[in-house]
């Protein structure tokens, strides 16, 4: 058996990061611990100061079978390419025009709640044809 990990982004703003990707994967953000009825009551009641209720959020798969996301505030700022991204899975089975039409449709879906479009790669050789978008903070993911 595989062993459980977790993705951790670093970021500015981990509750809007956490709310990108979880409208992004169909995932939902972490619930607050039980007796808790949300995290705002849970921090303030473990004395964590309201300036950093934003210091970390986290989001789940619903069907928890996916990683959990974990993001986590950082003072700098993203400056390279990164070394390791996530590819979203957005016409698995699809060829051809069929594929990029069916990635285009969700390019522009996450356009839309905060992605920005950086490349599009035309199908030839080995490559399939993908898309290479940003998350809000710049963080690079390709939709295959």
């Amino acid at each position: 058996m595989g062993k459980e990990f977790q993705v951790t982004y670093d970021c500015a703003d981990p509750g809007a990061q956490a709310m990108f990707w979880a409208q992004a994967l169909g995932y939902h953000l972490q619930p607050p611990p039980e007796g808790f009825p949300d995290w705002t009551t849970a921090l303030t009641a473990w004395g964590v100061p309201p300036e950093h209720h934003n210091d970390r959020s986290a989001i789940l798969d619903p069907d928890g079978s996916g990683p959990r996301l974990f993001f986590q505030k950082v003072p700098e700022p993203k400056t390279a390419k990164n070394r390791v991204h996530l590819d979203i899975r957005a016409a698995p089975g699809l060829t051809g025009d069929e594929r990029m039409a069916a990635l285009e449709a969700e390019a522009t879906r996450l356009v839309a709640i905060g992605a920005t479009r950086l490349a599009r790669i035309e199908p030839g050789g080995l490559d399939a044809g993908h898309i290479v978008l940003a998350d809000p903070e710049g963080n690079e993911f390709c939709l295959d």
